[in-house]
């Protein structure tokens, strides 16, 4: 929270640290650790190991089993009228 508003910049950090009870040098530290996890986060959410495959294969089953599943809807609807 106290990284985030000294960055909009609204008050200066020597305020902001005087108002928050902490010394700057805490405040930069927060602020470099911040952009440290900022800069690794990215990377992680966004990188994926999927192969085609991996995408493909589970569609290629959903459409079977649909498939199937009509095939046995009709079958149950023919044993009904007989």
């Amino acid at each position: 929270h106290i990284v985030l508003e000294g960055f909009r910049c609204e008050v200066t950090v020597n305020k902001l640290c005087r108002r928050e009870g902490i010394k700057p040098n805490n405040f930069y530290s927060w602020t470099k650790e911040f952009m440290e996890a900022s800069k690794q986060r990215p990377s992680r959410d966004t990188t994926r190991d999927v192969t085609r495959q991996d995408i493909t294969a589970p569609r290629r089953e959903s459409a079977d089993l649909k498939d199937l599943e009509a095939d046995l809807s009709l079958d149950l609807h023919r044993l009904k009228k007989t």
